[in-house]
């Protein structure tokens, strides 16, 4: 699934404004296939705007979203979709009526390669081997962490190139996140889909990630590889507890 465009996702001094609000100030990102990119920051700190401008769910005031070297600013969502960019948003927003098996089946509507989706499908069930147990379960009967992970399959099904996801771990206990992080690595390495990140759990985060970038009131305050700025001491007070 990886792609030759060293940088697959390019954005470039993108501001998003809520009315009178500035949420994203010129922020400026690159994604290169195949890695692991981070966004962490406080809440409020412009991380979801950012993904959401990206995805075509928020309007870009001003600044270039560039997919694979196509300009995608303010593209509408399907179509960003379709380009093979999966946007799996904060708070799971999984189909509650309808079962397991149907929203893996809604994830892949845009594909017409049938064997594709059932190779898909048995590689998701061996990474959440639970959603099998559960297939003909209403979405909304599954536990939070079992819906976390219908939200990051129904967004596999997809075949995407990039995958965002807002907040993997939000509410979940501490060992379902680390088996949430565990299978993003596992997305990532074997199945060579790009991930662009945003979590609040940052030691995690980091400890998987190629890149990563601070952001503090909708601008970029810090960047590097993603383990240099987990030993940093001025991130570490602020985002690591420590």
């Amino acid at each position: 699934m990886s792609s030759s465009v060293e940088h697959m996702l390019q954005i470039r001094d993108l501001i998003i404004n809520y009315g009178p609000i500035n949420a994203v100030n010129k922020i400026s990102i690159e994604v290169p296939a195949g890695k692991i990119v981070t966004l962490i920051g406080a809440n409020g700190a412009g991380k979801t705007s950012t993904l959401s401008g990206i995805s075509g769910l928020v309007k870009v005031k001003a600044g270039s979203v560039v997919f694979q070297e196509k300009n995608i600013t303010n593209m509408p969502p399907h179509l960003v979709t379709q380009m093979g960019i999966v946007h799996v948003p904060e708070g799971r927003r999984i189909f509650s009526g309808l079962t397991v098996k149907e929203n893996l089946t809604m994830g892949a509507y845009n594909r017409k390669d049938k064997p594709g989706v059932k190779n898909d499908l048995e590689w998701i069930f061996s990474l959440f081997p639970i959603l099998e147990e559960r297939l003909n379960q209403p979405g909304g009967t599954l536990s939070g962490g079992e819906q976390q992970m219908l939200a990051i399959s129904r967004g596999l099904m997809s075949n995407p190139k990039l995958m965002m996801l807002d907040e993997p771990s939000l509410g979940l206990a501490p060992l379902l996140v680390k088996e949430v992080f565990e299978v993003i690595q596992k997305i990532n390495k074997e199945d060579g889909v790009t991930i662009l990140l945003v979590e609040q759990n940052a030691a995690s985060a980091l400890s998987i990630s190629d890149e990563a970038y601070v952001i503090e009131t909708g601008e970029i305050i810090m960047k590097g590889e993603a383990a240099a700025l987990l030993s940093n001491p001025d991130v570490q007070k602020a985002y690591l507890g420590m």
